[in-house]
Protein backbone atom coordinates (compact mmCIF):
# COMPACT_ATOMS: atom_id res chain seq x y z
CA UNK A 1 0.00 0.00 0.00
CA UNK A 2 2.82 2.12 0.54
CA UNK A 3 4.50 1.40 -2.67
CA UNK A 4 1.07 2.47 -4.43
CA UNK A 5 0.60 5.69 -2.22
CA UNK A 6 4.33 6.62 -4.01
CA UNK A 7 2.97 5.93 -7.36
CA UNK A 8 0.17 7.92 -6.87
CA UNK A 9 1.30 10.32 -5.52
CA UNK A 10 4.11 10.61 -8.81
CA UNK A 11 1.06 9.95 -11.04
CA UNK A 12 -1.00 12.48 -9.22
CA UNK A 13 1.71 15.30 -9.51
CA UNK A 14 1.14 15.08 -13.48
CA UNK A 15 -2.80 15.20 -13.51
CA UNK A 16 -2.18 17.86 -11.55
CA UNK A 17 -0.72 20.08 -14.04
CA UNK A 18 -2.87 19.71 -16.59
CA UNK A 19 -6.04 20.33 -13.80
CA UNK A 20 -3.90 23.91 -12.91
CA UNK A 21 -4.50 24.55 -17.22
CA UNK A 22 -7.68 23.89 -17.00
CA UNK A 23 -8.70 25.69 -13.99
CA UNK A 24 -7.03 28.62 -14.75
CA UNK A 25 -8.58 29.55 -18.04
CA UNK A 26 -12.19 28.78 -16.23
CA UNK A 27 -11.50 30.75 -13.34
CA UNK A 28 -10.36 33.55 -15.90
CA UNK A 29 -13.07 33.49 -18.99
CA UNK A 30 -15.58 30.47 -17.51
CA UNK A 31 -14.47 28.12 -20.45
CA UNK A 32 -13.74 24.72 -20.43
CA UNK A 33 -10.77 24.02 -22.76
CA UNK A 34 -11.12 20.54 -23.93
CA UNK A 35 -8.29 20.93 -26.40
CA UNK A 36 -6.33 21.82 -22.96
CA UNK A 37 -5.51 17.49 -22.93
CA UNK A 38 -4.01 17.49 -26.24
CA UNK A 39 -1.61 20.08 -25.54
CA UNK A 40 -0.43 17.56 -23.09
CA UNK A 41 -0.44 15.46 -26.50
CA UNK A 42 1.38 17.61 -28.66
CA UNK A 43 3.89 18.13 -25.70
CA UNK A 44 4.64 14.43 -25.39
CA UNK A 45 5.59 15.31 -29.28
CA UNK A 46 7.75 18.03 -28.94
CA UNK A 47 9.66 16.22 -26.52
CA UNK A 48 10.17 13.28 -28.52
CA UNK A 49 11.58 15.15 -31.45
CA UNK A 50 13.88 17.40 -29.53
CA UNK A 51 15.36 14.44 -27.13
CA UNK A 52 15.09 11.61 -30.32
CA UNK A 53 16.43 13.69 -33.05
CA UNK A 54 17.68 16.96 -32.01
CA UNK A 55 19.43 15.07 -29.10
CA UNK A 56 18.69 17.74 -26.38
CA UNK A 57 19.14 17.18 -23.17
CA UNK A 58 15.92 16.37 -21.26
CA UNK A 59 15.96 19.23 -18.97
CA UNK A 60 16.68 21.67 -21.95
CA UNK A 61 14.04 19.57 -24.12
CA UNK A 62 11.56 20.23 -21.08
CA UNK A 63 12.01 24.05 -21.32
CA UNK A 64 11.94 24.32 -24.49
CA UNK A 65 8.48 22.26 -24.99
CA UNK A 66 7.06 24.30 -22.18
CA UNK A 67 7.93 27.49 -24.59
CA UNK A 68 6.71 26.31 -27.52
CA UNK A 69 3.37 24.80 -26.09
CA UNK A 70 3.34 28.10 -24.76
CA UNK A 71 3.08 29.67 -27.36
CA UNK A 72 0.82 27.04 -29.10
CA UNK A 73 -1.89 28.08 -26.40
CA UNK A 74 -1.32 31.76 -27.64
CA UNK A 75 -2.11 30.72 -31.06
CA UNK A 76 -5.52 29.06 -30.18
CA UNK A 77 -6.91 31.46 -27.70
CA UNK A 78 -5.73 34.58 -30.50
CA UNK A 79 -7.61 32.45 -33.59
CA UNK A 80 -10.24 29.86 -32.10
CA UNK A 81 -11.33 31.64 -28.48
CA UNK A 82 -10.91 35.67 -28.38
CA UNK A 83 -13.35 35.63 -31.32
CA UNK A 84 -16.41 34.10 -29.93
CA UNK A 85 -15.71 35.64 -26.13
CA UNK A 86 -18.62 37.46 -26.50
CA UNK A 87 -21.00 34.22 -27.69
CA UNK A 88 -22.78 31.93 -25.15
CA UNK A 89 -21.07 29.56 -23.14
CA UNK A 90 -21.91 26.25 -25.68
CA UNK A 91 -20.60 28.19 -28.62
CA UNK A 92 -17.11 28.30 -26.87
CA UNK A 93 -17.76 24.49 -25.87
CA UNK A 94 -18.39 23.35 -29.15
CA UNK A 95 -15.29 25.14 -30.59
CA UNK A 96 -12.95 23.93 -27.80
CA UNK A 97 -14.18 20.07 -28.90
CA UNK A 98 -13.33 21.23 -32.15
CA UNK A 99 -10.05 22.36 -31.72
CA UNK A 100 -9.54 19.34 -29.60
CA UNK A 101 -10.49 17.02 -32.94
CA UNK A 102 -8.26 19.22 -34.78
CA UNK A 103 -5.28 18.94 -33.32
CA UNK A 104 -5.57 14.90 -32.72
CA UNK A 105 -6.29 14.11 -35.95
CA UNK A 106 -3.69 16.63 -37.26
CA UNK A 107 -1.19 14.69 -35.62
CA UNK A 108 -2.48 11.56 -37.01
CA UNK A 109 -2.21 12.71 -40.37
CA UNK A 110 1.18 14.07 -40.11
CA UNK A 111 3.28 11.41 -37.96
CA UNK A 112 0.81 9.01 -37.95
CA UNK A 113 -2.02 6.97 -35.85
CA UNK A 114 0.94 4.50 -34.27
CA UNK A 115 2.54 4.25 -30.84
CA UNK A 116 5.85 5.58 -31.02
CA UNK A 117 8.28 4.92 -27.86
CA UNK A 118 9.45 8.07 -26.38
CA UNK A 119 13.44 7.90 -25.77
CA UNK A 120 14.88 7.57 -22.44
CA UNK A 121 16.03 10.83 -21.36
CA UNK A 122 17.56 9.60 -18.05
CA UNK A 123 19.56 6.23 -17.47
CA UNK A 124 17.03 4.59 -14.91
CA UNK A 125 17.99 4.20 -11.20
CA UNK A 126 16.32 2.20 -8.67
CA UNK A 127 16.34 3.03 -5.27
CA UNK A 128 15.36 0.91 -2.37
CA UNK A 129 13.77 2.26 0.84
CA UNK A 130 12.39 -0.76 2.92
CA UNK A 131 9.49 -1.96 1.34
CA UNK A 132 9.76 0.75 -1.35
CA UNK A 133 10.96 1.03 -4.71
CA UNK A 134 11.32 3.96 -6.30
CA UNK A 135 13.35 5.10 -10.01
CA UNK A 136 15.36 8.54 -10.48
CA UNK A 137 12.57 9.01 -13.43
CA UNK A 138 10.13 8.71 -10.56
CA UNK A 139 11.79 11.26 -8.65
CA UNK A 140 11.99 13.50 -11.45
CA UNK A 141 8.37 13.60 -12.31
CA UNK A 142 7.68 14.45 -8.94
CA UNK A 143 10.44 16.97 -8.10
CA UNK A 144 9.55 19.04 -11.66
CA UNK A 145 5.86 18.83 -11.12
CA UNK A 146 6.17 20.10 -7.20
CA UNK A 147 8.60 22.83 -8.53
CA UNK A 148 5.99 24.13 -11.42
CA UNK A 149 3.54 23.94 -9.25
CA UNK A 150 5.14 26.50 -6.87
CA UNK A 151 6.74 28.49 -9.49
CA UNK A 152 2.91 29.06 -10.49
CA UNK A 153 1.93 30.05 -7.18
CA UNK A 154 4.64 32.41 -6.88
CA UNK A 155 3.74 33.99 -10.48
CA UNK A 156 -0.21 34.24 -9.49
CA UNK A 157 0.39 35.52 -5.34
CA UNK A 158 3.23 37.95 -5.94
CA UNK A 159 4.06 39.38 -9.70
CA UNK A 160 1.95 42.51 -11.29
CA UNK A 161 1.07 39.57 -14.19
CA UNK A 162 -0.54 37.19 -11.22
CA UNK A 163 -2.64 40.17 -9.69
CA UNK A 164 -3.98 41.40 -13.06
CA UNK A 165 -5.18 37.89 -13.88
CA UNK A 166 -7.23 37.27 -10.23
CA UNK A 167 -8.25 41.02 -10.97
CA UNK A 168 -10.07 39.71 -14.61
CA UNK A 169 -11.05 36.64 -13.06
CA UNK A 170 -13.21 38.87 -10.20
CA UNK A 171 -14.44 41.12 -12.80
CA UNK A 172 -12.97 41.44 -16.18
CA UNK A 173 -14.50 44.71 -16.90
CA UNK A 174 -13.68 46.46 -13.64
CA UNK A 175 -10.09 45.30 -14.63
CA UNK A 176 -10.06 47.03 -17.42
CA UNK A 177 -11.17 50.38 -15.96
CA UNK A 178 -8.26 50.25 -13.77
CA UNK A 179 -6.08 50.01 -16.62
CA UNK A 180 -5.25 46.27 -16.96
CA UNK A 181 -4.76 45.07 -20.51
CA UNK A 182 -7.99 41.85 -20.45
CA UNK A 183 -6.45 40.67 -23.56
CA UNK A 184 -2.97 39.97 -22.83
CA UNK A 185 -3.94 38.80 -19.09
CA UNK A 186 -6.19 36.28 -20.99
CA UNK A 187 -3.54 35.63 -23.41
CA UNK A 188 -0.54 35.28 -20.76
CA UNK A 189 -3.28 32.73 -18.82
CA UNK A 190 -3.55 30.41 -21.61
CA UNK A 191 0.32 30.78 -22.07
CA UNK A 192 0.90 29.56 -18.65
CA UNK A 193 -1.42 26.86 -18.54
CA UNK A 194 -0.65 25.57 -22.20
CA UNK A 195 3.36 25.49 -21.07
CA UNK A 196 2.14 23.30 -17.62
CA UNK A 197 0.55 20.62 -19.86
CA UNK A 198 3.72 20.70 -22.11
CA UNK A 199 5.45 19.61 -19.15
CA UNK A 200 2.82 17.03 -18.19
CA UNK A 201 3.47 15.70 -21.21
CA UNK A 202 6.74 15.27 -21.55
CA UNK A 203 6.92 14.14 -17.99
CA UNK A 204 4.13 11.23 -18.91
CA UNK A 205 6.04 9.65 -21.80
CA UNK A 206 9.46 9.98 -19.79
CA UNK A 207 6.96 7.75 -17.07
CA UNK A 208 5.68 5.38 -19.57
CA UNK A 209 7.82 5.07 -22.48
CA UNK A 210 5.02 5.80 -24.92
CA UNK A 211 3.03 8.22 -26.93
CA UNK A 212 0.59 8.56 -29.57
CA UNK A 213 -1.99 11.25 -31.49
CA UNK A 214 -4.99 10.33 -29.02
CA UNK A 215 -3.23 10.21 -26.07
CA UNK A 216 -4.29 13.28 -24.30
CA UNK A 217 -8.14 12.53 -24.16
CA UNK A 218 -8.69 10.12 -21.60
CA UNK A 219 -5.80 12.40 -19.06
CA UNK A 220 -7.16 15.41 -20.53
CA UNK A 221 -10.74 14.35 -19.21
CA UNK A 222 -9.44 13.21 -16.14
CA UNK A 223 -7.32 16.45 -15.43
CA UNK A 224 -11.30 18.20 -15.85
CA UNK A 225 -12.38 15.57 -12.97
CA UNK A 226 -9.65 16.42 -10.96
CA UNK A 227 -10.05 20.19 -11.52
CA UNK A 228 -14.03 19.90 -10.61
CA UNK A 229 -13.08 18.06 -8.19
CA UNK A 230 -10.94 20.23 -6.42
CA UNK A 231 -13.14 23.10 -7.01
CA UNK A 232 -12.88 24.57 -10.39
CA UNK A 233 -11.50 28.34 -10.68
CA UNK A 234 -9.28 27.20 -7.45
CA UNK A 235 -5.45 26.73 -8.15
CA UNK A 236 -5.11 24.89 -4.62
CA UNK A 237 -8.00 22.62 -5.56
CA UNK A 238 -6.92 21.85 -9.32
CA UNK A 239 -3.51 20.31 -7.67
CA UNK A 240 -5.58 18.69 -4.86
CA UNK A 241 -7.67 16.77 -7.10
CA UNK A 242 -5.38 15.72 -9.09
CA UNK A 243 -3.46 14.40 -6.50
CA UNK A 244 -6.73 12.37 -5.20
CA UNK A 245 -7.60 11.57 -8.91
CA UNK A 246 -3.98 10.04 -9.31
CA UNK A 247 -4.48 8.19 -5.76
CA UNK A 248 -7.66 6.69 -6.56
CA UNK A 249 -6.16 5.41 -10.14
CA UNK A 250 -3.38 3.54 -8.18
CA UNK A 251 -5.09 2.01 -5.65
CA UNK A 252 -7.92 0.63 -7.91
CA UNK A 253 -5.24 -1.29 -10.12
CA UNK A 254 -3.53 -2.57 -6.19
CA UNK A 255 -6.86 -4.33 -5.43
CA UNK A 256 -7.79 -5.78 -9.12
CA UNK A 257 -9.47 -3.54 -10.98
CA UNK A 258 -7.42 -2.40 -13.10
CA UNK A 259 -10.10 -3.02 -16.29
CA UNK A 260 -12.02 -0.18 -14.28
CA UNK A 261 -9.49 2.27 -12.78
CA UNK A 262 -11.00 4.99 -15.40
CA UNK A 263 -14.62 4.10 -13.48
CA UNK A 264 -13.40 4.33 -10.55
CA UNK A 265 -12.11 8.23 -11.30
CA UNK A 266 -15.63 9.06 -12.30
CA UNK A 267 -17.26 7.02 -9.27
CA UNK A 268 -14.68 9.53 -7.34
CA UNK A 269 -16.08 12.15 -8.80
CA UNK A 270 -20.10 11.49 -8.66
CA UNK A 271 -19.98 10.92 -4.64
CA UNK A 272 -17.79 14.45 -4.04
CA UNK A 273 -20.11 16.40 -6.25
CA UNK A 274 -23.17 14.73 -3.70
CA UNK A 275 -21.60 15.17 -0.65
CA UNK A 276 -20.29 18.82 -2.17
CA UNK A 277 -21.16 20.02 -5.63
CA UNK A 278 -18.97 22.80 -5.78
CA UNK A 279 -15.77 20.45 -5.23
CA UNK A 280 -13.72 19.84 -2.14
CA UNK A 281 -12.22 23.84 -1.65
CA UNK A 282 -15.10 25.23 -3.45
CA UNK A 283 -16.77 28.08 -2.07
CA UNK A 284 -21.00 28.36 -1.80
CA UNK A 285 -21.66 31.84 -3.67
CA UNK A 286 -24.93 33.09 -3.46
CA UNK A 287 -26.70 35.20 -6.12
CA UNK A 288 -29.09 38.00 -6.73
CA UNK A 289 -31.53 37.79 -9.27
Amino acid sequence: MIQQLVNGLILGSVYALLALGYTMVYGIIKLINFAHGDLYMMGAFIGYYLISIFKMNFFLALILTMALTAALGVIIEFLAYRPLRKSTRIAALITAIGVSFFLQYGMVRLVGANTRAFPQALKVVTYKLGPISVSNVQLTILGVSVVLMLLLTFIVQKTKMGKAMRAVSVDSDAARLMGINVNNTISFTFALGSALAGAAGVLIGLYYNSIDPLMGMVPGIKAFVAAVLGGIGIIPGAALGGFIIGLSETFSVSIGLSSYRDAVVYVVLIIILLLRPAGILGKYMKEKV
